[in-house]
């Protein structure tokens, strides 16, 4: 039961110590790999050496796909490039097999208590504690390897005599190695690591307990469980993205196929790589172990060479299986970037926010134009069912903050480096400050509403002065646009600064104007209250906006000359 135990520790901490090794390293290098993701696709060989780069960085192809599933459902990334990234994901993610296979050769943990020594220092100062958390993740890495190596040397299984007899009566056939392969996918699917199963088949083959024929099909079984996760993480979320998910399965799939079919031969061949007969009656553990890491590698690289031509095709192929959702084709509300079900890289996710809030910025310009057509709409129909419409707009925006703000929350409960939680606090103040452009537009309405019940007629200087106000208003929100869907390091606060000066300016212009049209008896009291109301809540909107682009910039708030 101790080596159970032991057994069972050693994995675990081998999956937590990968776990947290990935995570420092996406902290380390969160934007830099985000940028790397969107400027290196321009080709599907480009796209191929971009996930094999990132993979290698944050030495986990889950996290990659997911990133990359995240990229699509964001709509930064296109489908074809997806499917290049994923191709190179499974190259990259051989390295950890090869890190393993080291472990099993040599006595790994002498480097651990080093590790340990300066990861607890680094934390400890504060200093580079992101590199702390990666030296700790790879002691416990590390640490695992040995402890796994020295399980499978005490467990001794080639000399239990139940255990030979329970393996030899899965003779070496295509039987055999399908129930393998079965097994495989099921067990990565369920602990949702196949660097975890690697280590174990490693530790069954270097003990004796199974051949290097069904080590190998459990390594082809690993690579179509760890599909599943990406597939879990895109089950909420866009088209794009579950076709993205869809992709890498299949794969993974044909690769299992091609290589079923030449399986005995491929096998010798990969063996003779590392110089292993897989046939013989004693083999090194050391050779066991490379030979699963060449095989893993193998299978990849020639997996990828094979369907790098076919990208369109099996673009075209997902896009079959996969099709949209009823909710995605119907007009009604729903985020269409963010989904509560991408959150295994939380770094990435602020992406996935930040462009839905652009969404929502858009969704204000939108509006801010209908309350334009509203006060140009003649019948009491129209006036209506537009009135109803800016209402509706108006109710959709206070669900996206609510529903933006809970996905922040989520993802704030993650451990996030300190520049991301910055992002965050920003675009929580964004998104407050969205609503209210709803607020103000639909404010908007009502005034207009108002003005129409009352039977109020506006003259052509009335007119001009809202359409002015409106016209300012609408540049600003442009340029607050501008803001939400670039790089906010190519944007400065101070055209946004200079619209709403030109706003209060014109405001307080048309504030004493009509103060002396009631005094000159121009127009009625009531004509220039329900005048001054649109003037007034049409500066508001510029001063949300402004705010939001204040928020944007991570500026202080600029005081307003109200």
């Amino acid at each position: 039961m101790l080596i159970v135990f032991k057994l069972l520790g050693s994995i675990a901490l081998l999956i937590y110590g990968m776990k947290v090794m990935s995570e420092a390293l996406q902290k380390m290098a969160g934007p830099q790999l985000r940028h790397l993701l969107g400027a290196m696709t321009t080709n599907r060989f480009s796209g191929v050496l971009t996930g094999a780069l990132v993979t290698v960085a944050v030495q986990s192809s889950a996290a990659t796909t997911v990133m990359t599933v995240s990229f699509v459902n964001a709509a930064l990334l296109t489908l074809a490039q997806a499917i290049s990234i994923i191709m190179g994901a499974n190259i990259g993610t051989t390295m950890s097999a090869w890190i393993m296979s080291a472990g099993f050769s040599f006595n790994v943990t002498m480097l651990v208590w080093p590790a340990f020594l300066a990861g607890i220092i680094l934390i400890q100062t504060g200093k580079h504690r992101y590199v702390g958390d990666f030296l700790f993740g790879l002691s416990f890495l590390l640490f695992a390897l040995g402890m796994l190596k020295e399980t499978g040397i005490e467990m001794d299984l080639a000399s239990k005599p139940a255990v030979v007899a329970f393996f030899a009566q899965f003779k070496t056939n295509y039987g055999t190695i399908l129930l393998f392969l079965l097994i495989g996918s099921i067990l990565t699917a369920m602990v949702q690591s196949s660097a975890a199963l690697m280590a174990i088949t490693m530790v069954l083959c270097s003990t004796g307990a199974i051949t290097i024929f069904q080590g190998i099909a459990l390594v082809m079984g690993e690579n179509i469980g760890t599909t599943v996760t990406a597939n879990l993480a895109a089950m909420s979320a866009n088209t794009q993205a579950r076709r993205t998910a869809m992709a890498h399965l299949l794969f993974n799939l044909f690769g299992v196929l091609w290589v079923l079919i030449f399986f005995f031969p491929f096998v010798r061949f990969v063996c003779g790589l590392v110089g292993l007969d897989p046939t013989a009656d004693s083999q090194s553990p050391t050779q066991l172990s490379f030979a699963l890491a060449a095989f893993h590698t193998a299978f990849n690289l020639i997996n990828t060479a094979i369907l790098i031509w076919f990208i369109p095709q099996i673009e075209k192929l997902v896009c079959w299986i996969i099709k949209p959702r009823k909710a995605e084709q119907e007009d009604e509300f729903r985020l269409q970037f963010i989904n509560s079900g991408i959150m295994k890289t939380p770094e990435i996710s602020v992406l996935q926010a930040q462009k839905e809030i652009a969404v929502f910025g858009v969704q204000m310009q939108k509006m801010l134009d209908m309350v334009k057509e509203l006060w140009e709409t003649e019948g009491d129909d129209a006036f209506a069912k537009l009135f109803d419409r800016i209402k509706k707009y108006e109710d959709e925006s206070d669900k996206m903050e609510n529903e933006i703000g809970k996905y922040l929350g989520q993802v704030s409960d993650a451990h996030l480096s300190d520049d991301t939680k910055e992002k965050i606090r920003g675009m929580n103040r964004e998104i407050g400050e969205l609503e209210s452009i709803g607020d103000s537009c639909f404010n908007l309405a009502r005034i207009l509403q108002r003005k129409r019940d009352k039977k109020v007629h506006f003259d052509d200087d009335q007119w001009g002065g809202v359409v002015q106000m409106q016209e300012l208003v609408k540049g600003a929100m442009a340029r607050m646009n501008e803001l939400l869907q670039g790089r906010k390091e190519e944007f400065t606060i101070e055209q946004s600064a200079e619209f709403e000066r030109r706003i209060n300016e014109k405001r307080n212009t048309l504030k004493q104007q009509s103060l002396a049209d009631v005094d000159n008896r121009v127009y009625s009291y009531d004509n220039g209250t329900v005048y001054m109301d649109l003037v007034n809540e049409l500066e508001k909107v510029g001063d949300y906006v402004l705010n939001v682009a204040e928020a944007r910039l991570g500026q202080e708030a600029i005081t307003n000359a109200d």
